[in-house]
């Protein structure tokens, strides 16, 4: 017992320590970062994700307490306090026809976050997690510029394109039980962070040649609010129908851009030199940044401390999207979600790997962006375990929860890019009776 608690003090405060700077440094490598607010976080703890990212019809899994924070309904399902702290990893590889395949991997703390019960059945959730990402950098080339017969005829003009930056999410939620059978909550939510375009041309084989940057940013702040409901049909004390639905408001954040240009030379590696001048440095009025409307549903069946088998679909109106009121030209998209979660034996003292949770899921998803002329898509398979740890006391319970996601996202087609990655989710999970009264004989 007093091991473990050692080991979640010391992982919480190596997350306190380094939350801010983990969630305003890009952890994306992915071109598709670029469209929109860049890639959005499923805001998933790895238990769900394990299963296919189901989560909008669950609440416990596998008898144990877990954080939901896609549906707040969930929080009124949480009996014990419970802390979840999670670690990502990201293995990406890029390929494209006629190009040579590019791999990269990065690695950060995914999330941190909090429950307590208020009462028997309602408790009050909050944390920190990332929103949005955006890292990006490729390059395209032109030649024969000019006219004919001038020395700039064979020169090359490189185009390069980066971006970074990422939004994250503190959020503030409250879920409680209304009769026996529904539960209904609420997130508000800070979005918070910046993020940065970069677009510079160069013609390295002229020499002397002026290069030119021009920079993009945007600071954004704002609220959101999610809200969800759950509604159980029970069959037994142990077996239980969940329906779900979850949404999140289209609301609008307060955005700040910048924009620079400026022109460089190269040094004589080169590589980009001090800037010579800025030509233009400007910053925006003030103005809005319109998030979408996201509508979710979800059905699950579970038979308590045994399995648990569910399917989500989700709306998104990311064709809503806008910044100073500009469409992003994005589409609507859609994710259909399917899953499930076996565990043995909970109760056996004898064999330690039949009381682990097995998960297994499966993803679809119709992107926000059409490229080319093209339809993003992704397709994913997901597996996870779930490591119980024993305590003495009877009060604490441990769990490390790991998950992978291993996927396909774009094409080789009409120029796209496709990508193969791997997503491996750590987590670790505490439940535990605070707040308590002791009474001395």
């Amino acid at each position: 017992m007093i091991k473990y608690t050692r080991f979640f003090i010391t992982l919480l405060l190596a997350a306190a320590a380094f939350s801010a700077q983990a969630q305003s440094t890009a952890t994306s490598s992915s071109p598709y970062s670029r469209y929109g607010i860049g890639d959005i976080d499923p805001q998933l703890m790895g238990q769900n994700i394990g299963m296919g990212g189901i989560s909008v019809a669950t609440n416990r899994i596998g008898l144990f307490n877990n954080i939901n924070v896609v549906n707040p309904a969930s929080y009124g399902a949480v009996n014990l306090t419970t802390i979840d702290v999670g670690l990502y990893g990201n293995f990406l590889k890029l390929s494209q026809t006629g190009a040579v395949s590019q791999k990269n991997n990065n690695f950060r703390l995914n999330h941190i976050a909090f429950a307590i019960p208020t009462s028997k059945r309602s408790a009050l959730s909050f944390g920190l997690l990332p929103y949005s990402e955006r890292g990006y950098n490729y390059k395209r080339s032109v030649s024969k510029l000019g006219n004919s017969g001038s020395p700039a005829d064979t020169s090359v003009v490189n185009y390069n394109y980066s971006g970074d930056g990422s939004l994250s999410k503190a959020y503030l939620g409250y879920g409680f039980g209304l009769g026996k059978h529904l539960l209904l909550g609420a997130n508000v939510s800070y979005i918070f962070g910046n993020i940065k375009d970069l677009k510079t041309t160069e013609i390295p084989d002229l020499p002397g040649a002026i290069n030119t940057k021009i920079e993009t940013s945007n600071a954004i702040g704002g609220l959101n609010y999610d809200y969800g409901a759950q509604y159980s049909i029970d069959f037994s004390d142990t077996k239980h129908l969940v329906l779900g639905y979850s949404g999140s408001l289209g609301t609008q954040l307060h955005t700040q851009s910048s924009f620079i240009v400026s022109s460089y030379f190269n040094d004589v590696n080169g590589n980009q030199d001090i800037a010579a001048d800025s030509v233009v440095s400007t910053t925006g009025p003030k103005s809005k940044l319109k998030l979408p409307l996201i509508n979710r549903f979800g059905i699950s069946f579970q038979n308590e401390g045994k399995f648990l088998v569910g399917a989500d679909y989700s709306m998104g109106k990311w064709s809503q999207l806008s910044i100073a009121g500009e469409p992003q030209g994005l589409q609507d998209s859609k994710t259909f979600n399917i899953g499930a979660s076996y565990t043995p034996n909970i109760a056996t003292l004898r064999n330690y790997l039949a009381t682990v949770d097995y998960r297994i899921g499966a993803i679809y998803d119709q992107t926000y962006m059409r490229v080319n002329g093209t339809t993003i898509k992704r397709y994913a398979g997901t597996f996870g375990v779930g490591l119980p740890l024993r305590s003495n006391n009877g009060t604490s319970f441990y769990k490390i929860n790991i998950a992978a996601e291993i996927g396909q996202r774009g094409s080789l087609v009409n120029g796209l890019v496709k990508e193969n990655y791997v997503n491996i989710h750590l987590g670790f999970t505490l439940n535990d009776k605070w707040f308590t009264k002791y009474k001395f004989d």
